[in-house]
């Protein structure tokens, strides 16, 4: 019985095996090089993060998450790495444009959860100085500040963050029922407050 001829191409797959050495690499021992546009472990540009929570409504998975913690004066962008699919949305979609990118770091597997599998990123809160509440990362509002340039000076509570993080600005007035009608207006307030205080002034409330 006459045995078939192997082909060329066979051949030569078999001279590149012998001398190139095998296909496959020898990780976890040596690590080869990594595409740059390779969807590795997210992490944060902590000292251009704004915690403005952008990244978390564009989360599929509920990776991301912002939390308040009045009692330390903070707001915290966590990233959850376990519950993360790697689909870049965040980082597609973040207000900075580069607070968050994507590593070229590939080796994430762990067999338990453990402290160190979450990463976040802490900015001091900005509170009303009308109701109390906390409603933004001051961070957040020196960002607007700049993003809207001169058209900040219509809106007190960005310029004063502005002005707060220029080391220029007055402490905050007290909060006084016979204080000038204007003097509710020259606050950092939320949202709703501010309304209220225009609403007020208006109307002659």
């Amino acid at each position: 019985m006459r045995v078939p001829l192997p082909k060329l191409r066979e051949l030569g797959e078999a001279l590149r095996a012998v001398f190139g050495g095998p296909f496959t690499t020898r990780f976890p021992k040596s690590v080869d090089s990594v595409h740059p546009n390779y969807r590795g472990m997210l992490k944060f540009r902590e000292e251009k993060c704004i915690c403005c929570g952008a990244c978390c409504n564009v989360c599929p998975t509920n990776a991301r998450e912002i939390l308040v913690d009045r009692e330390k004066g903070v707001i915290r962008n966590i990233h959850h790495a376990e519950r993360c699919i790697y689909c870049g949305q965040c980082v597609r979609y973040c207000t900075v444009g580069d607070a968050i990118y994507q590593s070229t770091e590939f080796d994430t597997a762990r067999t338990e959860r453990s402290e160190d599998w979450s990463t976040s990123v802490e900015k001091e809160l900005a509170f009303c100085e009308k109701c109390g509440e906390p409603f933004a990362a001051k961070a957040h509002l020196v960002y607007l500040s700049h993003k809207v340039g001169d058209l900040a000076s219509a809106n007190p509570t960005l310029f004063l963050a502005k002005y707060e993080s220029l080391g220029v600005s007055l402490p905050p007035m007290p909060d006084t029922d016979d204080s000038p009608y204007r003097s509710g207006t020259m606050r950092v307030l939320c949202p709703e407050c501010r309304r209220k205080v225009y609403l007020n002034e208006q109307w002659g409330q």
